[in-house]
């Protein structure tokens, strides 16, 4: 089965050309390998480029571990090209070549290179990219499938597929197994041995029971607010143990390092500054979240607020907790300070949107619930509430547009409905 991951080839067939490396990052089994080696390479083909002026270099393979030498991959390239005619070199697994930085940075001093790498390290993968190459890359984040591009390949009813969806993610070999059994077989295996290895193995965590601890409890609480202080007392109280703030600092950097879960920060709306407190943490697969607590807690209304954000990050949106100070009256008529809260400030360029998700909105009540934080708003960006119920699009009669779930994830230009 070929999933055509349409957005990300798009990126790829941009870039060309740019002198610079395009750097493919993301989580582990997302697909970064088939983007690059087959579908990014078949529409060179498809475009006239000839196989021998595309490099495929996979340093997964045993035959390349001698390309490991910076100086022997340096030479076996030069050898594959050597015309002044155009060359794609397509490098998998690049971290696994001693000195890479220099290897990439020594690559694109000929014009006749377009360079395009993948890899799996998680420092690699992250912050370090600016650092090692100093503004001579480009980066494409991968994302596991989304619910649309799993749609397109799954087929069936939109429920069965959303159900099968908001279980057990949307990592691309789930196609391969199924059965029940199959799925949260192979979830559970790659959490254990490529996703908490990855990160044990890297950063030599020695009280890894603390790390993954961590990562449940969060996975716990999709949709909860944490700071490493509130955490270093669910530690004390839950686990009966003491992790320090720093630990779990560095904790929750190398999950988000890892592509396991990404932050959004909470943002004050009224204020325009971020507030530098609590933030939450979504998982990049909602199968992944659950399989690693055993497919327990599987309340569907917060898996479905954590696909939402997952979506927007997705759509290139920058996201984050809105936070809306309010001033009230009691029933003694004395003024009252509270806070609400948005579920997401999606923002990309001048776009913004406020965005809050309900699982159902059964009545007036619920709906007067939902929509308290995003009417304290009083700018003039698009307010949307969206819900499960398969409803058409519709604006209530304080402008606020509801969208139903379904058309959210399946139409690419929801946000404008």
């Amino acid at each position: 089965m070929e999933i055509k991951r349409g957005l990300y080839l798009h990126k790829l067939l941009n870039a060309r050309q740019n002198n610079l490396v395009k750097v493919v990052t993301g989580p582990r089994r997302c697909g970064k390998t088939y983007l690059l080696t087959h579908l990014f390479h078949s529409k060179l083909k498809e475009e006239g480029v000839s196989d021998d002026h595309i490099i495929i270099i996979s340093m997964e393979d045993r035959r390349n571990r001698k390309l490991t030498d910076p100086d022997a991959f340096l030479d076996h390239v030069d050898t594959l090209t050597n015309s002044k005619d155009l060359f794609y070199i397509i490098i998998d697994e690049v971290q696994q070549i001693k000195e890479f930085t220099d290897v990439l940075n020594t690559l694109l001093l000929r014009s006749n290179l377009d360079i395009y790498v993948s890899g799996s390290n998680s420092h690699f993968l992250s912050s370090d990219i600016a650092t090692e190459f100093r503004g001579r890359d480009f980066q494409i984040q991968m994302h596991p499938l989304s619910f649309a591009e799993f749609y397109s390949a799954m087929g069936g009813s939109r429920e069965e597929t959303w159900r099968q969806y908001w279980i057990y993610g949307g990592l691309p070999n789930l196609f391969s197994f199924h059965t029940d059994e199959e799925k949260t077989q192979y979830l559970q295996g790659i959490y254990n041995t490529v996703y908490l290895a990855d990160i044990k193995n890297r950063y030599a965590i020695r009280h890894d029971q603390d790390l993954e601890s961590l990562i449940k409890i969060i996975a716990s609480g999709i949709g909860a607010p944490f700071n490493p202080t509130r955490l270093v007392n669910t530690f004390k109280s839950v686990e009966n143990v003491t992790v320090s703030r720093p630990t779990i600092e560095h904790y929750l950097s190398y999950l988000i390092d890892a592509f396991l879960v990404s932050k959004a920060e909470r943002y004050d709306v009224k204020g325009r500054k971020y507030i530098g407190t609590l933030a939450k943490y979504y998982f990049e697969d909602v199968g992944l979240r659950n399989s690693l607590i055993g497919f327990k807690q599987l309340e569907e209304t917060h898996i479905m607020e954590n696909v939402v954000y997952n979506e927007l990050k997705i759509r290139g949106f920058q996201v984050d907790v809105g936070n809306v100070d309010v001033v009230g009256k009691t029933k003694e008529g004395k003024s009252v300070r509270s806070q609400l809260e948005i579920d997401f400030v999606a923002n990309k360029g001048s776009r913004r949107y406020y965005i809050q998700v309900a699982y159902a909105v059964p009545g007036k009540d619920k709906m007067k619930q939902e929509t308290r934080s995003l009417l304290s708003v009083k700018d003039a960006f698009k307010k949307i509430l969206v819900v499960k119920e398969n409803t058409l699009p519709w604006h209530t009669d304080d402008g606020i547009a509801v969208i139903g779930l379904m058309d959210f994830l399946l139409n690419p230009d929801s946000l404008e409905l």
